[in-house]
């Protein structure tokens, strides 16, 4: 049998039984009670604010403005839709080969 939610378990409550569960929501300073996070919840934490994007590889990315002509754009779009790539993917595979072709990086 599928485990509930916590949402779903929630709404199965009755009007009393969701009253009950959220009182302590309704007083107003609650901050006294507070308490430094333990090791596990200090794990949830930091994987709920952790930096969200692309992923680190080499040295780091630098975004950049680049004017393209919109047919050319449109084609490294399709190209890019087909391989299942992405455009910044793409992009980069077309200037490693050119560095290599004029021998500036190892091919």
């Amino acid at each position: 049998m599928k485990r509930k939610g916590a949402i779903q378990a929630f709404m199965d409550m009755t009007d009393e039984e969701r009253n009950r569960a959220v009182a302590k929501y309704d007083r107003e300073f609650i901050a006294d009670e507070a308490r430094p996070l333990t090791p596990a919840e200090r794990r949830l934490w930091q994987r709920a604010v952790r930096k969200r994007g692309r992923p680190v590889q080499g040295r780091g990315a630098q975004v950049i403005s680049v004017s393209i002509e919109k047919g050319l754009l449109e084609q490294a779009d399709a190209l890019a839709k087909r391989k299942r790539i992405t455009r910044a993917k793409l992009i980069a595979r077309g200037l490693r080969a050119v560095l290599a072709a004029e021998g500036l990086i190892a091919s």
